[in-house]
């Protein structure tokens, strides 16, 4: 891992089963990981731990989707290249030095339906949706398949990482 630098991570937890999971610990240390290992400045990240009822008000407001959905991501700047296949650009510093990724969004509900059906145990499938939803902010996506396949190769080596098993 590299040089550890001084994330900023603010986290709202607004449905309190996520205490169970220690929500704030886990998406903490899962994001400063991701960030320590693909960004070179302090970077700045917001979470919102909600249930399916606010996530789908967020999907319906800005994706048009009136569902629910595990997690939403909102990149400060769009670092996906125009190109196809690309790599994402590298995030341009504040003239403070950091770095301000964006926002994610994870519904409860969603998350424990989906560990369930999956046979996973929840903080393995919550580890892997803030993985996933932090490489957006960082510009992956998973829109054409070059692209999915390179996301998803990035999440495997990050959850093995962390310990967390293939979700694939």
């Amino acid at each position: 891992m590299s040089k550890h630098l001084q994330h900023d991570i603010d986290i709202l937890i607004e449905d309190d089963r996520w205490q169970a999971l220690d929500f704030d610990q886990l998406a903490a240390r899962t994001i400063i990981y991701v960030l320590d290992e693909l960004v070179r400045h302090p970077a700045e990240v917001s979470v919102l731990a909600c249930d399916d009822a606010r996530i789908t008000k967020l999907n319906t407001e800005f994706r048009t989707k009136p569902t629910a959905t595990n997690v939403l991501s909102w990149p400060e700047t769009d670092l996906n290249p125009e190109k196809e296949g690309a790599e994402p650009e590298s995030p341009t510093p504040d003239p403070d030095g950091t770095i301000s990724l964006g926002d994610i969004a994870i519904a409860y509900d969603t998350c424990a339906r989906e560990a369930v059906e999956q046979g996973k145990p929840m903080v393995d499938h919550v580890t892997h949706l803030i993985v996933h939803g932090t490489l957006h902010l960082l510009g992956y996506d998973h829109i054409c398949d070059r692209d999915a396949t390179r996301m998803e190769a990035l999440e495997v080596e990050i959850l093995g990482n962390l310990g967390v098993p293939d979700p694939y």
